[in-house]
């Protein structure tokens, strides 16, 4: 069961990213301040969450959260100040169109640049433990799968219905025959096989 929140007497804002080992499109991300009661039986890391589920997360994140916001960084900024400063963006960006100002940031992962004066926790798999987090996971993952598939309508080739812009091997492959798409991120190795692989 995720935890309701960290900080019992502040405003927690969770944040996280969807994105981020991509080859093309944008990364996104998602600030989303929780009730401290708030509860889905469902709610988890994203990653964990089955895509039918996480359509009926989203809906019931954005109606009973006290508030969130999604921003997202494209594939061009993301070349040029590369992909970790562009995620930390993307959340700058997201915190800054919150309705309501948080007290504590969490945030998925180990690194972060301060946000304004609120003080902010890096935790590591984040989206498993806590509840805001797990939130943002949801929207930040939604919405860029969204938007991939209104890419794929213009460039089937690359199957980002289904790979969302991952390095399936059918993105590889489609890479070899017919070349990136105006949407790929130059910086990133096409070739190697190490790259992130998510669905």
């Amino acid at each position: 069961m995720l935890l309701p929140y960290m900080h019992k007497k502040r405003m927690e804002a969770g944040c996280d990213e969807a994105g981020r080992g991509c080859l093309a499109g944008p990364v996104f991300a998602a600030a989303v301040i929780l009730p401290k009661k708030f509860y889905h039986p469902l709610l988890n890391d994203s990653k964990q969450v089955k895509p039918e589920d996480r359509a009926s997360l989203k809906i019931y994140i954005e109606k009973h959260a006290l508030c969130y916001a999604v921003a997202s960084v494209d594939h061009e900024e993301i070349d040029r100040i590369n992909i970790l400063k562009a995620s930390i963006k993307a959340m700058h960006m997201a915190l800054d169109h919150l309705q309501q100002r948080p007290t504590a940031i969490l945030i998925d992962g180990n690194y972060f640049i301060s946000y304004s004066d609120i003080p902010h926790q890096c935790v590591i798999q984040g989206d498993g433990i806590y509840a805001s987090i797990a939130a943002a996971s949801i929207l930040a993952k939604t919405y860029r799968d969204e938007y991939m598939q209104q890419l794929h309508e213009n460039y089937p080739e690359y199957g980002w219905k289904t790979n969302k812009g991952y390095a399936t091997i059918q993105h590889r492959h489609a890479l070899a025959s017919f070349g990136p798409s105006p949407f790929h991120r130059k910086s990133f190795n096409w070739q190697t096989e190490q790259l992130e692989f998510e669905f």
